[in-house]
């Protein structure tokens, strides 16, 4: 026999609170009285505490109901705007606008030409400037000009781990844009987060291999 808190009279009873995982909240000196619930239960239509089913709570009536759904916030003009004109776009909306952008950002390396411009041109690169190391980064743009021209050697010699990744780059947009705009799709390339580590990695050691002064390493450095 376990005593359990009768909710309606603020006083503890002497009724059998079930046994096993169901089991009623822990006992009350008798005669003492509580007008608290246990914590994680709830008065149920008997008048004794019980656990609130997952996804319930008790009305008005002492009877159990569901419980109010999640309400996401209401979005705001913006958010309307642009999910309306998403919604409203071709489908060839999407590739077409990411091409272009990659197309204006050619198009700039193009007639700046940075093989020409001076180590302190700018936009330059603020480790190169002051420490004389070369970033994960630099030389970057020099091989994407000298992609353009057809200079794979050169573009190698200036970032080799951009001119490995390029043709994965191609593939992921050219796979993208077919399903997009055609409803084709072609086999997927799986970037899982492993791979991208594994990218991150690499990509990292070249950066440190080709601050070193000694042959091959300082072909590298640009």
């Amino acid at each position: 026999m376990a005593i359990v808190v009768d909710p309606k009279a603020g006083l503890t009873t002497g009724a059998p609170a079930p046994d096993g995982p169901e089991q009623g909240p822990p006992p009350v000196p008798a005669g003492q009285p509580t007008m608290m619930p246990p914590a994680g239960w709830q008065p149920g239509p008997d008048g004794q505490w019980q656990a609130a089913p997952d996804g319930w709570q008790p009305g008005p009536d002492g009877q159990w109901q569901p419980a109010p759904a999640f309400v996401p916030a209401e979005p705001d003009r913006f958010t309307r705007f642009m999910t309306k004109l998403w919604n409203r776009a071709p489908r060839w909306a999407a590739p077409v606008a990411a091409l272009g952008c990659v197309a204006a950002a050619l198009g700039t390396v193009l007639v700046m030409d940075p093989t020409r411009s001076s180590p302190d041109a700018m936009p330059s690169c603020l480790l190169k400037m002051t420490t004389g190391l070369d970033c994960p980064g630099c030389g970057g743009t020099r091989a994407v000009w000298y992609l353009m021209h057809g200079d794979l050697g050169a573009a190698a010699r200036h970032h080799l781990v951009f001119v490995f990744v390029v043709p994965f780059l191609v593939y992921l947009y050219v796979a993208w844009a077919a399903q997009h705009m055609f409803g084709r799709r072609l086999p997927q390339l799986r970037v899982t987060p492993k791979t991208i580590g594994v990218v991150l990695a690499v990509w990292f050691t070249f950066s440190a291999l080709r601050n070193l002064p000694w042959a091959p390493f300082d072909w590298f450095y640009v």
